[in-house]
């Protein structure tokens, strides 16, 4: 009796191993076709000669949708299902995965109704995990969470609304804000150091709400709050100490601290185009690609093996692809003012640092794996002791 239950759960276990191998893939095919489109779009917005089909097109018009919201609602709200644990929490990343999907099909209101039921989930996942923890840094998620959901709503009921890029970019901010305060939170600091950043927080969320109604004046605090919010990152958070450290932690730092910098640009941009200044394509990359890529790009020694279960071997190789994206950004923004076809240059490079940035990952993860590998087959052929 006891033989054939045990017979039937592993029967059950061998079947359900290849269908969760296939989810996972059909899942990881989703983002990277969320990315792809991404990328393909932006490249046709600054001009570089690509075919002129409809996908194209379509994922041009909605280059910050699958960038801000997909993807990075993907990414994001997987990460917090890892950490709650649920199965339904799997729903928001799944749906926000699917949406980008529909994106890219052409059914826009369809991805957009698909976003909102995605960014609620995603909410209830972050009420739980403050249920649990009662932090400030999960209080913040989920603020976060609740700016996608602003978005999303936004879109869905008036598609195009130009507010809709500044809840987007709130929640990222945010988000990665409540991490390194999560990280950060034994060091010593004075308490209103954590008032102000609460009241950095509020401000960011107010003027997000405020450029639905006055985007002028919405725009100019957004961009004063991203700055003031640089500074106390720069400030208050440990990458300035493991900047000096070795190994990974100081890549982590230079990533952040980088990362930090670009904010800064990306908040005076902001604040400059709101008062009628060239420079939305510095604002919405120096924000997008310098600060949220090298907040990815500098988290992903960790958040990786979290999410995926696979382990990196870290090699002064990852620095390639953050000093390419820098490089190629900074000619992208500032070296089109000698020259506008810089920004078409700078785009592609910006696009093959983020590919190489992928491959680094995969490669990092063969090569762990690869030691294992040499490891166990050591063992195998080591010889064994005799029995005295």
């Amino acid at each position: 009796m006891m033989v054939a239950s045990l017979a039937r759960g592993r029967s059950r276990r061998q079947l359900a191993m290849p269908a969760t191998i296939v989810m996972r893939a059909v899942f990881a095919a989703l983002v990277a076709l969320s990315l792809v489109a991404a990328i393909v779009g932006g490249l046709w917005r600054t001009g570089m000669h690509l075919p002129d089909a409809a996908v194209v097109a379509r994922s041009a018009g909605q280059h910050a949708a699958l960038m801000l919201s997909v993807l990075l609602g993907t990414t994001i709200s997987l990460e917090r299902a890892v950490a709650l644990g649920r199965r339904w929490a799997y729903a928001a990343p799944v749906l926000a995965a699917v949406s980008g999907l529909l994106i890219v099909c052409g059914l826009r209101p369809e991805a957009a109704a698909l976003g909102v039921v995605a960014a609620v989930v995603f909410v209830a996942v972050n009420v739980f995990l403050l249920h649990r923890a009662q932090d400030s840094a999960t209080a913040m998620m989920v603020l976060g969470a609740l700016c996608w959901l602003a978005g999303n709503a936004l879109e869905a009921l008036e598609p195009g609304q130009p507010a809709v890029i500044a809840w987007w970019f709130a929640f990222p901010v945010l988000t990665i804000t409540a991490e390194r305060l999560e990280l950060t939170r034994f060091l010593p600091r004075r308490s209103s150091a954590g008032t102000l950043l609460r009241t950095i927080a509020a401000g960011i969320v107010a003027a997000a709400a405020t450029s639905v109604i006055d985007p002028a004046m919405g725009g100019v605090a957004f961009g004063a709050a991203l700055v003031l919010l640089a500074l106390w990152l720069a400030a208050f958070d440990i990458a300035r100490r493991t900047v000096f450290a070795g190994g990974v932690a100081r890549f982590m730092a230079a990533a952040l601290l980088t990362g930090y910098l670009w904010l800064a640009v990306g908040g005076l941009a902001w604040l400059g185009t709101a008062l009628g200044c060239p420079g939305r394509d510095v604002a919405l990359h120096a924000l997008g690609l310098g600060f949220i890529f090298s907040m990815v790009i500098g988290h992903a020694p960790v958040i990786v093996p979290a999410l995926a279960g696979v382990r990196l071997r870290f090699g002064a190789w990852f620095y390639a692809p953050l000093l390419l994206l820098h490089a190629s950004l900074a000619c992208r923004l500032f070296g089109a003012i000698a020259n506008p076809e810089w920004r078409t240059l700078g785009a592609q490079v910006n696009a093959a640092a983020i590919g190489l940035f992928v491959a680094t990952v995969a490669g990092s993860a063969l090569a762990w794996r690869r030691r294992d590998v040499r490891r166990d087959r050591g063992r195998a052929h080591a010889p064994r002791a005799r029995p005295t």
